[in-house]
């Protein structure tokens, strides 16, 4: 008798970090179920640093990525590929996480071959379905053909309530990249500028909606910063993007306290992460992560579909005015008392333990018995 087959499906970096822990869970279950891990190679050289980070390559790479691509490209090349991928290798079901474009692919995909669905880090929500852009859309999108929605926090599962999902469908599991972060935290890692003996400021900025004005104002707030501090450095890994690299190093490109760097590994990201002091980031994910090492984050964004940090104080919400950030940086940086606020507040994203839980709950799902993990609460 046949195995059922299991498609995990990634296409950019934080797809990649977040599904990793839940692979090698369903793998320890080799011998019921058979995962195979799918790149559409949306981000490919990144995607590629973050599976390797947990010894991991994709089994099928549908390789998508062309210079310039629109998102309509990126969209059309992915629905093609993915979809003679399901009628070749015939899945028992499709997972894949959070808001990309290939996760709403997958869920189209799954859709159309009939196929069930698994939908990891379900039910984040902002209010306006273009902010941000095209995520809320993509996540909206596929919550409505999931067959098994799989929320971080009890927040996101009520969102997904309040949108007439079925709650039998509903299981919260703590976030997958704490997981992640956890695992990777514990590693041995290289020592990231020992010859400086003041204070890091990471900052990270990338998201499509910051491109341009808001990000030159985000530049200009971080260098005030640096200025203003002289133990500071600023530690600033470069997305990819020409257009992000060209605004970021015309602006922060000739401070001696200022290192614009590539995007390190995941495994080399931790370790910065945990030597900061204070982040800057319009991520999502650093939003989870920095929490579980007690790092303050000052969020770039003027919404965030993460509003858990924010309520618990590990996060503070800033948007991208110049003032503002230089303001709220400057606070953290120069009292105690306001930072170790922050710094001390109780991360709300996970345990650890929610790949346990999803494994649990598609192996059933399969009609495959496989022990339980209490969800998170």
């Amino acid at each position: 008798m046949l195995k059922p087959r299991l498609l995990c499906v990634v296409g950019t970096r934080p797809e990649a970090i977040k599904v990793s822990p839940v692979v090698l869970e369903l793998r320890r279950y080799s011998d019921v179920i058979e995962t195979i891990l799918v790149s559409t190679g949306q981000h490919r050289e990144m995607l590629a640093q973050a599976l390797g980070a947990f010894g991991l390559q994709p089994d099928e790479d549908l390789d998508i990525m062309q210079h310039g691509q629109t998102l309509s490209q990126v969209t059309s090349r992915a629905l093609e590929g993915l979809d003679a991928l399901i009628e070749r290798l015939k899945p028992s079901m499709i997972l894949a996480q959070g808001d990309t474009t290939t996760t709403f692919v997958a869920a189209l995909n799954s859709f159309y071959r009939r196929t069930p669905f698994g939908h990891i880090e379900a039910g984040l929500r902002t209010d306006t379905i273009d902010n941000p852009f095209p995520e809320e859309f993509n996540r909206r999108a596929a919550g409505l053909v999931a067959d098994l929605h799989f929320p971080p926090t009890q927040w996101a599962a009520e969102n997904l309530i309040k949108e007439g999902k079925d709650t039998a469908k509903i299981f919260v599991t703590g976030n997958t990249g704490i997981d992640a972060v956890l695992a990777t935290g514990h590693k041995e890692g290289g020592e990231w500028y020992p010859e400086h003996e003041g204070r890091i400021v990471l900052l990270t900025t990338h998201r499509r909606e910051n491109w341009g004005e808001p990000q030159q104002r985000i530049a200009r707030a971080a260098l005030k910063l640096v200025d203003e501090f002289s133990d500071i450095l600023l530690v600033v890994p470069m997305h990819k993007n020409p257009q992000v690299r060209e605004l970021l190093t015309s602006i922060l490109g000739s401070h001696e306290r200022i290192k614009l760097i590539e995007p390190p590994d995941y495994a080399e990201f931790v370790p910065l992460m945990k030597r900061s002091t204070l982040i800057l980031s319009d991520s999502g994910g650093v939003q989870e992560e920095a929490p579980a090492f007690g790092i303050p984050v000052l969020v770039l964004r003027d919404t965030t579909e993460r509003p858990e940090g924010v309520k618990a104080g590990t996060a503070k919400l800033v948007g991208t005015d110049e003032e503002r950030i230089y303001d709220e940086g400057r606070k953290l940086l120069s009292s105690q008392v306001a930072y170790d606020k922050m710094a001390h507040a109780v991360s709300p994203y996970g345990d650890g333990a929610a790949s346990a839980r999803i494994r649990y709950v598609v192996l059933n799902f399969l009609g495959i018995d496989s022990p339980q993990v209490k969800m998170w609460e």
